[in-house]
């Protein structure tokens, strides 16, 4: 057993941009080495899952990632040499996430006894697309029967202070593209020209920023957000060929890609134009009176003795995946306020506390059950 705050510096060492894990893998693998250990390596992806079988319990599972964005330009240090100031941690991957997969591999390395079965899903493609990590290890368990029934992802889901926020679910997000084709001409002639700029002028009020569904308890309202919006060559006496719009809906539970379709086709009946949605995440929800939740919150109370908001708010995460699988999932982690940008940086006793969040749901888990 090291100290908290050693393995978190090894593990923020490792030069682990995605999709490497830069040797981060093996050192926990050797540090939980009573754990068996299933490796899911899909292309330059790699994936590792331990788990160890305490009793016939339920299975429940940690998650997290150990890839990281690249560092980028204004560091005051080297990204991946943690330096130490006052007892705040800077380095890439302080906050998101190797927080959170520290603090639950000194969990699971310190549980003795558990009614059930204890894992962890590590991956090395969560910043990237996402799409040879997580999943691909939920589909070879589910294969062999050995899903998880319960999932913790160590993501940073703080807001203020430690342990103010959960997430219980997430918003799905929804990728559109609108083409208007028009006949270009000369500024002087417009009649002898179809303007698509001209034609979208009167309704495009009806799509930017236009709410989808009134939300509920858990989101938000899903809401139409214009990202961009281009045509023409840049001079001013020739009128645009085709305007081109795209766009993206962080979608509740409310609503589907099916009606944003039938929705933009309605506003934009009688032009000449074409619609592609790409949705790149579904959304999801976990019951707010779910052991997971309920466990979760028992420990954050114990801990820092506030209990914590239940939100669905930010982007996408591996959770989704879990979600997606029928596992009761939540996100529990350190505060998130400079997650991707340069110094990035944790306090260790965020670490710490998280660590003892993580014991205690642990020890408590199956006591909530009975």
């Amino acid at each position: 057993m090291i100290k908290t705050d050693e393995l978190f510096l090894k593990l923020l060492r490792c030069v682990s941009i995605t999709p490497e894990e830069g040797g981060s893998f093996s050192l926990i693998r050797e540090y939980l080495n009573d754990f068996e250990a299933i490796e899911v390596n899909v292309e330059e992806t790699k994936n590792l899952f331990l788990y160890k079988r305490f009793g016939e319990g339920p299975h429940l599972c940690f998650a997290g990632h150990l890839d990281v964005v690249p560092p980028g330009q204004g560091w005051q240090s080297d990204p991946f040499e943690p330096v130490v100031k006052e007892g705040v941690v800077y380095a890439r991957g302080a906050q998101d996430m190797k927080s959170g997969v520290c603090a639950f591999v000194q969990a699971l390395k310190q549980t003795k006894t558990f009614n059930g079965t204890l894992s962890a899903l590590l991956t090395s493609d969560e910043e990237g697309d996402a799409k040879h990590g997580t999943i691909e290890v939920l589909k070879l368990l589910k294969e062999r029967s050995f899903l998880p029934d319960y999932a913790i992802v160590a993501e940073p889901t703080s807001e203020k202070v430690f342990g103010d926020a959960i997430k219980v679910g997430r918003r799905g997000s929804i990728n559109g593209v609108i083409e208007i084709r028009g006949k270009q001409g000369h500024a002087a002639y417009p009649e002898k020209a179809i303007n698509p700029v001209h034609q979208i002028a009167p309704v495009l009020s009806k799509l930017a920023g236009h709410q989808l569904d009134a939300g509920d308890e858990f989101f938000a309202p899903s809401m139409m957000v214009i990202t961009d919006i281009r045509g023409g060559m840049e001079v001013s006496n020739v009128t645009p060929q085709n305007l081109k719009i795209m766009f993206n809906v962080r979608n509740s539970t409310k609503t589907t890609a099916e009606a944003i379709d039938a929705y933009v086709k309605e506003v934009l009946n009688g032009l000449d134009f074409t619609l592609c949605l790409n949705q790149t995440a579904h959304p999801f929800v976990t019951c707010k009176d779910a052991l997971i939740v309920k466990a979760v919150e028992k420990a954050l109370l114990h801990v820092t003795h506030h209990s914590p908001k239940l939100s669905t708010a930010g982007g996408t995460s591996d959770a989704r995946f879990f979600g997606a699988f029928g596992v009761a999932t939540i996100e529990c982690g350190v505060v998130n306020d400079t997650i991707h940008a340069p110094n990035e940086c944790c306090p260790l006793s965020e670490v710490e506390s998280l660590e003892a969040v993580f014991n205690h749901v642990i020890e408590n888990f199956t006591k909530e059950e009975q």
